[in-house]
């Protein structure tokens, strides 16, 4: 079980919970098509991005298998929300979790996907005690897969057409890690 000690620190986010206030910012990039390319929704309306909102408000602890945890990326030097981080307890007998991240474009290229999902990495290996994390992400998203082996995920599939994502059959890359690689290289 993880019920972490929030807010994440890391040198430029701090990660937290979704708050209502939070609408306007995360309505700001997942009502973007740019953003929602490679996701599994296409743009948000504003009816979407509110019950986007209240999932995420919900999500807030492991502490079961299938239990989500997402936390608001909020740059410290602004305050202002500019993407969402997740931990996904995906077994509990085989002690597996996966990450995922989302990012507003106007911030992209400045290495916060990588600061904030290296921390979930953290918390995943040294607090939940996890063996294996994974990065699943539309093979497409290039963006993406740098962000995964920036964080010394190996590519361990290349699923073709595996999924139907939005009228589409679209491939799949897998990413992941071993909690003796994250000791190893503490990245």
């Amino acid at each position: 079980m993880l019920v972490p000690d929030l807010p994440l620190r890391t040198d430029r986010l701090d990660l937290r919970l979704f708050t209502a206030d939070d609408f306007a910012a995360l309505h700001g990039y997942q009502s973007r098509a740019d953003v929602t390319r490679y996701l599994y929704f296409a743009p948000n309306d504003e009816a979407a991005s509110r019950e986007a909102l209240a999932r995420k408000r919900a999500r807030v602890a492991l502490r079961a298998e299938g239990d989500v945890l997402n936390l608001a990326l909020v740059l410290r030097e602004t305050g202002a929300v500019i993407g969402d981080v997740l931990l996904i307890w995906t077994s509990v007998a085989h002690r597996q979790g996966e990450i995922g991240y989302v990012l507003h474009p106007d911030h992209a290229g400045h290495g916060y996907a990588t600061e904030a999902a290296r921390e979930m990495l953290r918390l995943g290996f040294d607090e939940l005690g996890l063996h294996r994390i994974v990065g699943r992400l539309d093979a497409r998203n290039t963006a993406s897969a740098r962000v995964l082996e920036r964080l010394g995920m190996r590519r361990e599939a290349h699923l073709r057409e595996n999924e139907l994502v939005k009228g589409e059959w679209t491939d799949e890359a897998v990413y992941a890690l071993l909690a003796r690689e994250w000791r190893a290289g503490r990245r």
